[in-house]
């Protein structure tokens, strides 16, 4: 891991050792609790909570953008307590039990969070967009004793699975009835342990098949570890708009803001961001697809006095694996910064497994106390992906320059990026193959301005079919989430495969953006 002793020669400007072909962090460490001490996650961020400030409890955590409402951190850790008191005694929820949540985003979400960790029930939060075949197998997956969602994504949830209403009177009872007792999570925590697993996440993986992330309260510590609990406050949006949102920056002050490369485009197309205050902007996160240098001075010449602070990462490593910090790291256009606190990186030749320097390209291998358990129920899946050095081979062609930036020069595991969404495209492949009417068929990413990358299908009609673009658009449509859906369709004779039966994706779009689609 990356606590490992460095007594090896590296090298102060790229973090490559040559002894050991790791590149280091750059980063200060950041220390950690001993791994072996019982702790929650839970546990762990309001333990430092409590090292802050005595002011902290008045402090605003939480702020509805929509309504106004606010809710401190006092008040957060009381509802917190309560809830956990009421979930262990009402429902008997108990360590390792998994609970899967299928809410937009509100005020009662990171309440229900912390209460669960602290008991260390196993948190599995799912996209409420999710069609039902959707939830259906990631419900196969995480086998959950119990579900929390609201009244209208109730409806999708199977009927035998028991489930609680986040927005029923009787949940908002449970946040407050203990309101006057002492705050202490130090009983329900002790029997947690950071090896124990916290959450579990849906990933597409390496191959595009939907995955269960196991991630451990230990991954989780070491991700807000130094990080957390600073008496910032956070603005939240039930409900995505952009016009909302420019009023929300203008309103609370907001100073930094995670995003996506099309809400960068947004901000330099729309005449929108003229009608509001927007100067309290310092910094846009910018993540989940990359973003192209040409978009990145656009937006700086638009917004001189905000900086693109980009990062890699994936799920299986909890978020930023690499990012870029202060002005000078953003002004390196196309690198995805350097590796974050307590990370290593290989970067491997896909053909020999050659560990190679820098300024040479290979499949970019992660290791840190981020790094997940494993794929819950698919050991092929996590032999796969983890070695058993611990190492995460993430399916992406990168390199690191002479100074230890990251670049990632293509994506290995293929996936679409539709507005930082991650779609897979042989799940679309098999449910196009289930139409009566489709022989054969391929997906690909088609660039896009607005959305980065839209899933497109080539499709091989069945003799004698004459069905249409729409009508393929429309069926998958049906199966899948918005995000997911194939939003352009050719029709050709064959799919380029290779003598193996591989899709030559590249080949695809190759033809695709020539629009010289005839040849196919």
């Amino acid at each position: 891991m990356a606590e490992t002793n460095r007594k090896h020669s590296i090298d102060p400007n790229s973090g490559f050792c040559s002894e050991t072909r790791i590149y280091y962090s750059l980063r200060p460490d950041v220390p950690l609790p001993p791994s072996s001490q019982p702790l929650s996650l839970a546990q762990f961020a309001f333990s430092i909570l409590r090292s802050i400030t005595t002011t902290t409890s008045d402090t605003t955590l939480l702020i509805n953008a929509t309504s106004g409402q606010r809710l401190s951190y006092g008040e957060f850790l009381h509802r917190v307590h309560s809830l956990s008191l009421s979930l262990k005694t009402r429902y008997a929820l108990s360590r390792n039990d998994v609970a899967y949540i299928l809410s937009p985003p509100s005020f009662h979400i990171p309440v229900l969070y912390f209460s669960l960790l602290s008991l260390g029930v196993v948190i599995s939060p799912a996209n409420p967009l999710s069609s039902t075949s959707e939830i259906s197998h990631q419900i196969q997956l995480s086998k959950p004793s119990i579900a929390f969602a609201t009244s209208q994504t109730s409806q999708s949830l199977p009927s035998n699975l028991r489930t609680i209403i986040i927005d029923s009177p009787e949940f908002l009872t449970s946040l407050s009835q203990n309101k006057n007792d002492v705050v202490n999570f130090a009983d329900a925590s002790r029997t947690v342990n950071q090896s124990d697993t916290a959450a579990i996440l849906y990933s597409s993986g390496t191959t595009g098949k939907v995955k269960g992330v196991l991630l451990t309260h230990r991954n989780l510590i070491a991700l807000i570890a130094g990080a957390v609990a600073q008496g910032e406050t956070l603005v939240l949006m039930e409900r995505f708009d952009f016009e909302t949102m420019l009023k929300a920056v203008e309103k609370y002050r907001v100073k930094y803001m995670p995003v996506s490369p099309p809400l960068i485009v947004a901000f330099i197309k729309s005449e929108l961001t003229k009608k509001y205050d927007l100067s309290s902007l310092e910094v846009l996160g910018c993540g989940g697809a990359p973003l192209g240098k040409e978009v990145a001075e656009q937006f700086k010449e638009k917004f001189p006095d905000v900086d693109i602070m980009q990062g890699y990462g994936l799920t299986e490593s909890v978020g930023a694996a690499a990012r870029t910090i202060g002005p000078d790291e953003t002004k390196r256009h196309g690198s995805v910064g350097r590796l974050t606190e307590l990370m290593e990186a290989r970067i491997v030749d896909p053909v020999t497994g050659e560990a190679l320097p820098p300024g040479q390209k290979g499949e970019l291998w992660l290791r840190g106390p981020t790094i997940m358990k494993g794929y819950v129920g698919d050991d092929k899946a996590t032999s796969e992906t983890l070695d058993s050095e611990g190492w995460l081979k993430t399916g992406d062609l990168c390199y690191f320059d002479s100074d230890g930036f990251l670049f990632i020069v293509d994506r290995l595991k293929e996936l679409i990026k539709y507005k930082a969404y991650q779609v897979p495209p042989a799940e679309l492949e098999h449910l196009l193959l289930s139409h009566p009417e489709i022989a054969d068929a391929a997906v690909i990413p088609y660039p896009d301005e607005d959305a980065g990358q839209i899933p497109m299908a080539f499709v091989v009609r069945k003799p004698g079919s004459s069905i249409t673009g729409a009508q393929v658009m429309d069926y998958i449509a049906k199966q899948v989430a918005p995000y997911k859906k194939i939003r352009r369709v050719a029709f050709i004779n064959a799919i380029p495969k290779s003598p193996a039966g591989k899709i030559l994706r590249r080949e695809l779009v190759s033809h695709a953006l020539s629009g010289n689609l005839s040849k196919l």
